[in-house]
């Protein structure tokens, strides 16, 4: 089967050659790469203009989603390959694409995750890949949705389907995308073993603005969506029992403090014995990526720092649903 790779970018210079050299590299005898260009500010031209790719720019930045569905209006192949310029392919991914697809049947869209070890060394990096790799791939026998940067199907199905919705929030066009193709009849299969390495560069600070980001947006598609309990992938039980511990811990320590009850302090490390017992599944792939040192980093940070910005994301996308939702009380004329 001819597979289109398609690779929507926006000021992606630092990555993209990392990128395309991997996805040059497959080994897949039918094979080709898009780059749509989401009119870049930085040398992202100069780059993929040095690869034999396609090049398609947008003339004004449009978002991923259309990024996206531009590339799959001029792709070739039967199948549609979705990855993101961040992202490094493993030489033999398309041609396991090709074999899944071909064994599940036209009606399937297929993903993948990433690797544990990511595409650079920093410790927040790894912290957040692992922890995407432990949350996608925990139902990856009936997963809620597949990730684009590694989505693929066939292009008659992308199609008829109505491709990526321009408008939804970004972020969670793969996972509203993912949610239409089920109510359209189409399986969604994730291959825990499709995996691509990320190049995350993720700081401190980065680590906290992704997390926040990601739970405002989440948390008002999912009111929207009625399914904010859900375990769903990355917006796991795990995570939201994390946050509540989290919370409740800070109203224990405070109610203490208050009252001068300090029996209730001791409540909080059992709390947090709970939660991490929860979370046990996550914490042991934290020691398998980077042994026991990493694992009691990565789990303090889980525990005591990611639940703030994950909890104040919320917050902020709860409120932000509740003002777009709330009726216009109108002042009658005098």
């Amino acid at each position: 089967m001819h597979v289109s790779v398609i690779i929507p970018n926006r000021n992606g210079g630092a990555t993209l050659a990392r990128c395309l050299t991997a996805a040059l590299a497959s080994r897949h005898p039918r094979f080709e790469v898009t780059v749509v260009d989401d009119n870049s500010q930085d040398d992202s031209l100069e780059v993929i203009r040095r690869f034999p790719c396609r090049l398609i720019r947008l003339p004004r930045h449009s978002g991923a989603a259309a990024a996206r569905n531009a590339g799959a209006r001029h792709a070739r192949g039967e199948i549609l390959f979705f990855i993101d310029a961040d992202c490094l392919l493993p030489p033999d991914a398309l041609t396991r694409v090709c074999e899944n697809l071909d064994m599940f049947g036209p009606k399937t869209a297929l993903g993948g995750t990433y690797t544990p070890i990511p595409g650079d060394a920093l410790f927040f990096s790894r912290f957040q890949s692992v922890f995407i790799h432990y949350g996608e791939t925990k139902h990856a026998g009936d997963p809620d949705y597949l990730a684009t940067h590694a989505l693929a199907l066939r292009a008659e199905t992308f199609h008829r389907c109505h491709g990526f919705d321009e408008n939804v929030r970004p972020i969670l066009e793969d996972v509203e995308f993912s949610h239409r193709l089920r109510r359209a009849g189409i399986l969604l299969v994730l291959d825990p073993a499709l995996q691509v390495r990320h190049i995350f560069n993720y700081s401190f600070r980065r680590s906290l603005k992704n997390a926040f980001t990601k739970s405002r947006y989440w948390t008002r598609y999912s009111l929207a969506n009625h399914d904010l309990l859900a375990d769903s992938g990355t917006a796991s039980h795990e995570l939201k029992i994390n946050v509540t511990a989290y919370l409740v811990c800070t109203l224990l320590l405070l109610a203490g403090l208050l009252t001068g009850q300090y029996a209730l302090l001791g409540s909080i490390a059992v709390v947090q014995v709970a939660n991490l017992w929860f979370n046990r599944g996550l914490l042991a792939d934290f020691r398998a990526a980077g042994g026991r040192g990493f694992a009691v980093a990565a789990s303090a940070y889980y525990a005591l720092v990611y639940p703030i910005a994950v909890g104040f994301g919320a917050l902020v996308g709860a409120a932000g649903l509740g003002m777009r939702l709330a009726p216009v009380r109108r002042v009658a004329p005098r």
